[in-house]
């Protein structure tokens, strides 16, 4: 595996992690398990540029690397 084999199996772990740490998001918001300065907070944290579209189309990109890549690692 080169590193470029390597980066797409980062990249696609990255997706991944978000899309989890999402979902965890919007579980917590639909129990009303976070108080309300936690979500404001966190809605004001400029750091969350990534979008719901830019994950799907991010995991669209990587998919089929990444079971190429996984392919190809089993039989080397």
């Amino acid at each position: 595996m080169d590193h470029r084999d390597r980066l797409i199996l980062a990249l696609s772990a990255l997706v991944r992690a978000e899309r989890e740490a999402r979902n965890a998001w919007d579980d917590a918001i639909a129990a009303d398990a976070l108080p309300p300065e936690v979500i404001h907070a966190v809605g004001d944290d400029p750091k969350r540029l990534i979008e719901h579209d830019d994950l799907e189309l991010a995991e669209a990109f990587v998919s089929p690397s990444a079971a190429r890549v996984h392919a190809t690692a089993r039989f080397a």
